[in-house]
């Protein structure tokens, strides 16, 4: 059963969950470094929870259940632990909380104290009748989860007795039968994932912070309500198990110095404690364990701020409730219930992390630069020592970083690379700007030279376009737009040059083909004679950038100027062709080629002269 939760987004990293996981439970994802729960290994002691300062750990929730539960006509008893008196010190009387637990519709509240009364006489019986075999205590449940997943081949030292709060839900079950609903009211995390041990027995736990949310949602105040008292069977001295020798006390077990009996308590211990009773033969007494130190100061209570004031209301509270005990009608409740099955059975679940190779660690020591470790260590990453800080870090529990000399040396470093890398950028910069100006100057220079080569083109006679070799316009002047027709006309008032328009949408197939001949063969064609929109045109394609960039010149040969051009050009070519000619033959004609020649120059001299005065 998960009972914890990480909200990934409060999450802030700072790795206080896993230095206080006593069980790895909590480990690095080495993928994309989140924090992640391995609940096969969770015992459910909530100091993730307690030592988290983002909240991004959660436990849980039990309060909608529990509302559904009082919501149905149903009958429903709330089971209440005795540590109740010092999660509420500001009630002056206990009937005040019990009132308020009654308006919330539960019709009974039973007290757990009379469990652990049953619990001590059965403790009782077995430490006191020594037979050689230690045992260790199991009312508390990290505990017992700890020693059947971390030391499972002791799980037969555990006393074999369930604990108060499941002794005392079997007692109201056999009083009020088996249709009840019976919800635990506990500051002990692990006990929502307890009950789930015996079925149904208990219906659900909710904390002491719910119980205090219970309260705020139906609106119930201690002068909201009356007096009221627990229901029977009333307990006695059990109402000092929040104490971590409590159930020592309520059974009268002489547990002083030299006694048989060791009680332990407190995370800081916990693990060690049971682990050296696992290891070390020499250890020849029974131990009285608890993770927190005592149930009053449990991770699910708000009122943890001083142990030595929980532990003096709890005295103050049960010193009251003991003084009001009909001490004969307790003893006959005890002997009506003394038949109750408490035996609880243990087993072992091995959940122990495979140790890594020796070769492993040492790698982990010298990156960290911690070869010649001390068994002492700063003990800042949270553990004894940095060899078993390298140890779970060649597990993958856990990241380097979590040593702190380690991240100071890797920041010193980092920090001289960050200064090296910020004067190369400087230089990069340097050279960035200057590279940006130059072509900042290129940029404007090649505005300049397309706005000359656009003024160029709107003044030469005839249509002139240029395409790259994707057939994209690149440019025309308006001689072209005019040359191609209406549909050409249109782009241009949307595209001024028909800049990007495709060359192959606005010419025949046979005039593209020219195009496509020059990109491909980087070959000029000249004077090419072909019709367009009615209009005779000659037409020269020539390369530009080879294979990239390609100009065409299209002249209309029905504009005068163009025409008599034509005409001059042509018939200088033809001087030349017939002066090749007549240099091969002049011996046969002699005198009759310069004549040709100079007959030729005539026309040429008659044709400009006769254009010049019809254009004056």
């Amino acid at each position: 059963m998960k009972i914890i939760n990480i909200d990934k987004n409060k999450c802030t990293y700072c790795y206080a969950c896993l230095r206080a996981c006593p069980t790895k439970a909590i480990s690095i994802n080495k993928k994309n470094g989140d924090i992640q729960l391995n609940n096969d290994l969770c015992i459910a002691c909530g100091n993730c929870y307690t030592n988290c300062g983002p909240s991004a750990i959660s436990y849980l929730s039990s309060i909608n259940p529990v509302l559904e539960i009082l919501d149905k006509n149903e009958q429903t008893i709330a089971i209440v632990d005795p540590s109740i008196a010092s999660e509420f010190p500001d009630i002056l009387d206990y009937r005040n909380f019990v009132g308020m637990i009654r308006a919330l519709g539960f019709d009974y509240v039973n007290e757990i104290s009379f469990g652990a009364d049953l619990v001590a006489i059965k403790y009782k019986n077995i430490l006191e009748n020594f037979k050689g075999k230690y045992y260790i205590g199991s009312n508390c449940p990290p505990v017992y989860d700890y020693v059947e997943k971390f030391q499972p081949h002791i799980v037969e030292s555990l006393i074999p007795i369930v604990s108060p709060l499941v002794a005392t839900a079997k007692v109201v079950r056999k009083l009020h039968g088996d249709q009840i609903k019976i919800v635990g009211i506990s500051p002990c995390l692990a006990q929502k994932k307890e009950i789930k041990r015996y079925g149904n027995l208990v219906n659900e736990v909710i904390s002491f912070e719910e119980l205090r949310e219970l309260f705020k949602i139906k609106n119930i105040y201690e002068n909201s309500v009356e007096f009221s008292e627990f229901d029977p069977p009333i307990g006695s001295l059990g109402s000092l198990f929040p104490l971590s020798r409590g159930i020592l006390d309520a059974a009268k077990i002489d547990h002083t110095p030299g006694k048989l009996i060791v009680t332990r308590e407190g995370q800081e211990s916990f693990k060690r404690d049971i682990d050296d009773f696992a290891n070390y033969a020499e250890i020849k007494h029974h131990l009285n364990i608890f993770y927190c130190q005592g149930c009053a100061m449990g991770p699910c209570t708000t009122n943890r701020k001083s142990y030595l004031t929980n532990h003096s209301l709890i005295v103050k509270y049960t010193n009251k409730r003991s003084s009001l005990i009909d001490s004969k009608i307790w003893e006959e409740e005890i002997k009506k219930y003394s038949d109750i099955e408490l035996e609880a059975n243990f087993n072992a679940n091995d959940q122990r992390i495979p140790e890594p190779p020796e070769s492993k660690i040492i790698e982990v020591l010298k990156l960290l630069n911690k070869e010649n470790y001390s068994e002492i260590g700063c003990k800042s990453c949270g553990y004894n020592n940095c060899y078993e800080f390298a140890r779970d870090v060649a597990r993958d529990l856990v990241i380097p970083e979590m040593c702190v000399t380690f991240t100071l040396k890797n920041r010193q470093d980092f920090i001289e690379k960050l200064t090296s890398t910020n004067q190369k950028l400087a230089e990069t910069q340097k050279a960035l700007e200057e590279s940006e100006a130059k072509l900042r100057k290129e940029h404007e220079d090649a505005k300049e030279a397309i706005s000359m080569i656009k003024a160029i083109l709107e003044k030469i006679p005839s249509s002139v376009v240029i395409i790259d070799d994707k057939y994209k316009i690149i440019q025309s002047n308006q001689k072209f737009v005019d040359l191609i027709g209406p549909e050409a006309a249109e782009i241009n008032e949307i595209i001024p040059g028909l800049v990007g328009a495709d060359i192959k949408s606005l010419l025949d197939a046979q005039i593209f083909n020219f195009f496509s001949f020059v990109v491909n063969k980087n070959e000029s064609l000249e004077n090419k004679d072909i019709e367009i929109n009615n209009k005779f045109v000659t037409l020269s394609v020539f390369p530009i950038k080879k294979g990239k960039i390609i100009g065409a010149v299209f002249k209309n040969l029905s504009q005068p100027e163009v025409r008599k051009e034509e005409i001059i050009a042509r018939i200088n070519d033809v001087i030349e062709k017939n002066l090749k000619m007549v240099q091969q033959i002049g011996f046969l004609l002699g005198e009759g080629a310069s004549e040709t020649e100079r007959m030729l120059n005539s026309i040429i001299k008659s044709f400009e002269k006769d254009s010049g005065k019809r254009n004056e």
